[in-house]
């Protein structure tokens, strides 16, 4: 398997703590200059996903290439407005009376998961109108056409929560819509252009007359744009069509796209047992610090590695904790591991270090930022006992 994270490959891993996340801005960078490619050619707007990385530290990059960022809560629409300033959109599930009132005060658009909710804060929403004129709302679609291949991560899967089902809002009449300019969908995860054609299509056979009445269409995310062999040509032009064809804005929410192939996790290895095979036990866990290889799951690749057997020394690696399956996975290497060897787990900025967690009081890595091309490095970040205490 190819190491994504090129620059990285002659990173020396001891120059930071273990076990710590280090991310490339220049890598960073060079992805946001293809997406700032694609606003400029489209004339869409396309937001950071802060739930994908919210580094704020990453933030006067982001502000030079992107038009905002989005929010899951009120919390990721705090940081938005703090410290990445643009436009603050807000989408949750469901929304408590306290925090909406926060998130009319500081978002941009507000984006709602049910028309009963809609409906319900109406109060809210009208004194936040009074206040603030230029806020938008819009209601969150699920198109009922389903693109993704692992249940867990497929928000249009049988009986998902998210968003108002297609057969529903057909059933909307007009009222329903009055304060609504637009409409948010998100069907992707880490997929290319092809599968947004085909959810494109069903919107436009089904909503096209609804879209002539709205002044925006959120295209969610889940686009993987800087991926090698992404169609960029073909996102631009259906972009530039929809809008012309209903004279709309469109906005996109990558997150993934801004942060793959940017960063590493960088660990040591503590003891080698064996037990049927050789066992190497890491200063990282699988559960704590990359619960994406369990949920997806998937295996995460090891600098200088292979799969197992391939080279000569294969190991089991596995974190500290009690979880028996906190496993990352069966590698082989060129030769043995040795205790206090430092291992680089690859493409680790995105969905890492927003789901961290510190079961078993394991300590949370140390975020570092790290620029391939002037070699600068500063620790941003480093964590002890008083992050495990204050949180419990």
């Amino acid at each position: 398997m190819p190491i994504a994270s090129q620059s990285f490959l002659d990173f020396d891993a001891t120059r930071v703590p273990s076990p710590c996340f280090v991310v490339d801005e220049a890598a960073i960078e060079n992805n946001l200059k293809i997406l700032a490619h694609v606003q400029e050619q489209s004339g869409a707007k396309i937001l950071l996903a802060l739930k994908a990385i919210s580094m704020p530290t990453l933030s006067p990059l982001v502000q030079r290439y992107l038009s905002g960022t989005c929010a899951s809560g009120l919390h990721e629409a705090k940081l938005g407005r703090e410290s990445f300033n643009g436009e603050v959109h807000t989408f949750c599930s469901a929304y408590k009376e306290n925090e909406l009132a926060n998130i009319l005060e500081i978002s941009d658009h507000v984006v709602f998961n049910s028309l009963a909710q809609w409906q319900r804060f109406q109060p809210l929403i009208q004194a936040a109108v009074q206040q603030r004129p230029e806020l938008k709302f819009g209601f969150r679609l699920n198109p009922q056409h389903s693109e993704g291949a692992t249940p867990i991560y497929d928000p249009c899967a049988p009986c998902s929560r998210l968003g108002i089902p297609a057969d529903q809002l057909e059933s909307f009449d007009d009222s329903s819509f009055e304060g609504i300019s637009g409409l948010h969908f998100h069907t992707l995860c880490e997929q290319g252009f092809e599968p947004l054609a085909r959810t494109l299509n069903v919107i436009e056979e089904r909503f096209g007359s609804l879209l002539k009445k709205l002044s925006w269409l959120n295209f969610g995310g889940g686009h993987h744009i800087t991926a090698e062999g992404y169609d960029v040509e073909a996102l631009i032009q259906r972009i530039k069509l929809i809008q012309k064809k209903y004279n709309l804005q469109v906005y996109l929410e990558p997150g993934e796209a801004i942060a793959i192939n940017t960063g590493v996790l960088v660990c040591e290895v503590l003891d080698i047992t064996h037990n049927a095979l050789d066992l190497a036990i890491i200063d990282t866990s699988a559960t704590c610090h990359m619960p994406d290889t369990l949920e997806m799951p998937y295996r995460a690749h090891v600098f200088s590695s292979a799969e197992a057997k391939i080279k000569k020394h294969t190991y089991r690696l596995g974190g500290q904790t009690c979880l028996a399956g906190d496993v990352m996975g069966d590698y082989s290497f060129d030769e043995p591991l040795r205790i206090g060897q430092r291992l680089m787990f690859d493409d680790m900025s995105h969905y890492t270090m927003v789901k961290t967690n510190t079961f078993n009081g394991i300590n949370l890595p140390s975020i570092a930022l790290w620029n391939s091309k002037t070699d600068a490095l500063k620790i941003v970040n480093q964590f002890g006992y008083e992050d495990f205490r204050s949180r419990l």
